[in-house]
């Protein structure tokens, strides 16, 4: 005998629950307080069981019976209701668990130990201001290449391109942040390519050099009357592209003339990430000449007026200064030199961005770098070196011609 709708609001509750029966094993249960709930009763794996389907009359009687075949036709192709209901559930949990705000969270916690105070405050809140408020409860296997293009191209047309860019790269590295930890199959910032989605725009640079200005800096730099220490620095920072910091409190026990390497400790870089920086032939023999005027100290570059100490902050650019340079180039600019030049030669730019220790642009363009790229930036540092004897020669020419 089948319920109805009439029979069920009408029935009454008593001292024990009342149960009243439709077919398949659907039933209502009458709960002594008075509350009525679905049922199915099924039997698998030889043991009899029960799989709540809703209360009534949030349930009403069609959606019980639809859902009680729902669960009849599971048991004739083999699976437990109960069973796959419980699966659906923990897939549901861990999906929420596993939202982009969330996962990013996770990042920033993992990465925030190479990170100096205020550049982990920074990173933690663009990705609070601009990601978590419009995508931070989707699951991430849910976010597409769409959603992020809106979100960061709606983030530059308030005028904020330099931010949209870096939330753009945050979002890579928390998406393959994701992948790594099986949260994620496919990266959907991977179709997206900054040139494409973001409007072109003057990069400004520290005040450099043009190659074509190097033979005649080169020039100034050998009859530099200054402190020759100061000299050395200008030159082992133009053939080693490291910024100017880095090098100042460069220690001689951070140096491996045999394997030609030059080991900078995270402490002293930048992105709090150790730096190997291959050494060529031209910077090992300027640093066997600086040997012989610092090496029974601990400092490469030590103060001449503060012993101990390495070369003040101002030493450099005030060196630049005294040679004609003054507000055209900065010691820093070295670097952006090195950059343009070795680009331009062709060579690869995840090389260049490697030996250039730029470890937040690194996790976007080079998720596979192999090895830091040892063999290929050795390479690459051998040919800048070579490329500055090459101007270099180019300036005594000039200089022999402009004396004759």
């Amino acid at each position: 005998m089948s319920l109805s709708d009439t029979a069920i609001r009408n029935a009454k509750p008593g001292m024990k629950p009342v149960r009243l029966f439709d077919g398949g094993g659907l039933y209502v249960e009458v709960a002594p307080g008075g509350g009525k709930w679905w049922r199915l009763k099924y039997r698998y794996g030889g043991k009899e069981k029960r799989l709540s389907l809703g209360t009534y009359p949030d349930v009403s009687l069609k959606a019980a019976r639809a859902r009680r075949d729902s669960a009849r036709q599971q048991l004739a192709e083999g699976e437990d209701p109960s069973a796959l209901r419980k699966a659906a559930k923990a897939t549901e949990q861990a999906k929420a668990l596993n939202t982009l705000e969330t996962v990013g969270r996770a990042w920033l916690k993992h990465r925030s130990s190479a990170w100096v105070a205020r550049t982990r405050t920074m990173i933690a809140a663009s990705l609070e201001n601009d990601v978590f408020p419009k995508l931070g409860e989707r699951v991430i296997d849910g976010v597409q290449p769409g959603d992020i293009r809106a979100l960061v191209q709606g983030i530059e047309s308030r005028g904020a391109g330099e931010t949209a860019t870096r939330v753009f790269q945050r979002l890579r590295a928390i998406f393959r942040y994701a992948i790594a930890h099986e949260l994620l199959e496919t990266d959907p910032t991977y179709p997206l390519k900054p040139s494409e989605i973001f409007r072109p725009r003057k990069t400004r640079h520290r005040a450099s050099l043009g190659e074509r200005d190097v033979p005649a800096f080169l020039r100034k730099l050998a009859s530099y009357g200054g402190d020759p220490m100061t000299q050395s620095a200008l030159a082992l920072l133009m053939m080693t592209a490291t910024r100017p910091g880095e090098l100042r409190g460069a220690r001689w026990d951070e140096f491996n003339e045999r394997a030609a390497t030059w080991r900078i400790p995270a402490s002293r870089m930048k992105m709090k990430t150790e730096h190997k920086v291959p050494l060529s032939k031209q910077a090992l023999t300027l640093l066997a000449e600086m040997r012989q005027l610092s090496g029974d100290g601990p400092l490469v570059f030590p103060s001449p007026f503060y012993p101990g100490k390495p070369l003040s902050d101002g030493t450099l650019n005030s060196a630049l200064a005294r040679l004609g340079y003054k507000g055209m180039v900065t010691a820093h600019g070295f670097r952006t030199l090195f950059s343009t030049c070795a680009n331009e030669a062709g060579w690869n730019s995840d090389v260049i961005e490697k030996q250039l220790a730029h470890e937040e642009r690194d996790e976007v363009r080079g998720a596979y770098n192999r090895a830091q790229w040892m063999t290929e930036r050795a390479k690459l540092m051998q040919w800048w070196a070579d490329r500055l004897d090459a101007l270099r020669e180019e300036a005594q020419v000039l200089s022999r011609e402009s004396s004759e």
